[in-house]
C-alpha cells in the first residue's frame, strides 16, 4: 500500500512536466544542466514587468537536450478582457515566418526543383533585368536626383535566402528607393502574394543583386516563388510538407473560430511612445500570405519546429531535411558582406553567430536565430543542444527583451 502510494505521488509530481511538454520530451531543468534557481530569474524579471505593465504578458520555452526544462506563461493573455496566458497562446510571429519559408524553399531544393545558384526570373520572369536606384547628387546644388540603372546581374534564390537580393522594406531608414517602395503601398496586404511578385517588381532595387546585406522583402519573394514551383499556395505547402509532418497543430496564417479564445493581444497603446499598437488579425484569411511575415504560431510548435532544425533535419522518427541542408542553411553566407552586429553574419533564413566572443550577448559560435515585429523570438545553440523561444508582443519593447532574454537564458546553464 505504501509503495502503491509513494509510486502515485512519483507521478503525480512528474505529470506537470510531461503536461507542459505536449509532444515533446520533458524534464526537469537540472536533469539536463540547466539551474531552476537560476531560471527563477527569468520568471522574475517577466512577473515584474508585467505588473508594471511593460507588457501584457508573456510564455517562455527552453528545451536542452532535446527535453523541455521550463515552460512557463505569466500575465494577460487579453490586457482588456484581462484574461490570463495560457502556455498554448497564439502569437502573431511576424518574421519568424521567415525561417519557415526558408525551409519550405530547400525541401524543394532537395528535391531538384530549385537551385540555389539560378536566377529568380527563371522561376519569375517579371523579376529579369530589373533596375537599381542610384542617387545622383549635384555638386553645385546638394539636390538630389534618382535615376535608374540596369542590374548588373538578375538576383538568385540564394540572394533571397541571404537577403543580398537588392530589394528592401522601405521601412527601415530614408532613402529615395524607400520613398516608392513607401508610396507603392508595398507594405499593405491588399494583394495576393503573385499580385505582391508583380507591385515590387515594378520598382528599382536598392542595391546591385549580391552585393549588400539589406533586411527586406526578400522572404515574400520566396514565399511566391514556392507556390510556383510546387503549385499549391504557400499556406497549404505549409500545412501539408512542414506543419503536419511535424506536428504543429497551432501554426498558420489565420486560426479558426475554435482557437480564437487563445490568440494573444498586445497592450492597446506602447507605454513609452503611447501610440496604439495594432497587429495582424489572424481571425479569418488574408489575401497575402506573407513569407516574410504573416504567420502565427505557439511557444510549443515553434519549439517543435526550432528542435527540428537543432536535430539536423529530423524530429520523431520524421526526416523534413537532409543533414547537410541544414547545416547549410545555418553556416555564414555572407563571406566579406557587412551584417549588423558584431560576431554575427547571417545563413539561409536566419542571423547566424561566427564568433563566441565580439557580440555583447553569451552563446556559441554557431548559433542561430531571429525574431519578430510583435516582440517574439527564438534562438537554437547547437554547441549547447538548447532552443530557446520568448512570446511576448510589444512591438517597441523588442530591442529591450530579445538580449536580456538570451542573457537570463544562458546564464542558467551550469552543468
Amino acid at each position: 500500500m505504501r509503495r502503491a502510494l509513494c509510486l502515485t505521488l512519483a507521478l503525480v509530481l512528474l505529470t506537470p512536466w510531461l503536461v507542459e511538454a505536449q509532444g515533446l520530451p520533458a524534464a526537469p531543468p537540472e536533469a539536463v544542466g540547466l539551474s531552476a534557481a537560476r531560471l527563477g530569474r527569468l520568471g522574475a524579471l517577466v512577473e515584474e514587468d508585467v505588473r508594471k505593465g511593460r507588457i501584457p504578458g508573456a510564455v517562455v520555452l527552453i528545451a536542452r537536450k532535446g527535453r523541455v526544462a521550463y515552460h512557463e506563461a505569466w500575465g494577460l493573455r487579453d490586457p482588456i478582457a484581462r484574461e490570463p496566458m495560457p502556455r498554448d497562446a497564439i502569437f502573431p510571429i511576424y518574421s519568424m515566418t521567415k525561417p519557415i519559408t526558408s525551409v519550405a524553399v530547400m525541401l524543394l531544393v532537395e528535391e531538384g526543383r530549385i537551385q540555389l545558384s539560378h536566377p529568380v526570373s527563371r522561376y519569375l520572369p517579371q523579376l529579369a533585368k530589373l533596375e537599381v536606384g542610384v542617387v545622383k547628387r549635384d555638386p553645385a546644388t546638394g539636390q538630389e536626383t534618382l535615376e535608374r540603372v540596369p542590374s548588373e546581374r538578375d538576383m538568385t534564390v540564394q540572394d533571397l535566402l541571404r537577403h543580398t537580393s537588392g530589394l528592401t522594406y522601405g521601412v527601415f531608414g530614408k532613402s529615395p528607393v524607400k520613398e516608392l517602395y513607401l508610396k507603392a503601398g508595398i507594405q499593405s496586404r491588399d494583394h495576393t502574394n503573385a499580385e505582391f511578385v508583380d507591385r515590387i517588381a515594378r520598382l528599382p532595387l536598392h542595391y546591385q543583386p549580391g552585393t549588400t546585406w539589406e533586411y527586406s522583402h526578400s522572404t515574400d519573394v520566396l514565399g511566391r516563388l514556392v507556390e510556383v514551383v510546387s503549385g499549391m499556395t504557400l499556406g497549404r505547402f505549409f500545412a501539408e510538407r512542414i506543419f503536419g509532418p511535424l506536428r504543429m497543430p497551432d501554426t498558420a496564417f489565420w486560426m479558426p473560430a475554435d482557437k480564437h479564445g487563445r490568440i494573444a493581444h498586445a497592450l492597446p497603446a506602447d507605454p513609452d511612445s503611447g501610440q496604439p499598437i495594432r497587429l495582424l488579425d489572424l481571425t479569418g484569411p488574408r489575401k497575402f500570405e506573407s513569407g516574410g511575415g504573416g504567420a502565427a504560431s505557439t511557444a510549443l510548435d515553434y519549439a517543435r519546429f526550432a528542435q527540428m532544425l537543432l536535430n539536423r533535419g529530423q524530429l520523431d522518427g520524421v526526416r523534413l531535411l537532409g543533414r547537410k541542408t541544414v547545416e547549410q542553411m545555418t553556416a555564414d553566407q555572407l563571406g566579406g558582406i557587412k551584417f549588423p552586429g558584431p560576431g554575427y553574419s547571417f545563413g539561409l533564413g536566419f542571423g547566424v553567430r561566427v564568433a563566441t566572443g565580439l557580440a555583447a550577448q553569451p552563446g556559441s559560435a554557431g548559433e542561430y536565430y531571429w525574431g519578430g515585429f510583435g516582440g517574439t523570438a527564438f534562438f537554437v545553440d547547437p554547441q549547447e543542444e538548447l532552443v530557446a523561444l520568448w512570446m511576448a508582443l510589444g512591438p517597441g519593447q523588442r530591442s529591450h527583451y530579445r538580449p536580456l532574454f538570451k542573457n537570463l537564458v544562458m546564464q542558467a546553464v551550469v552543468d
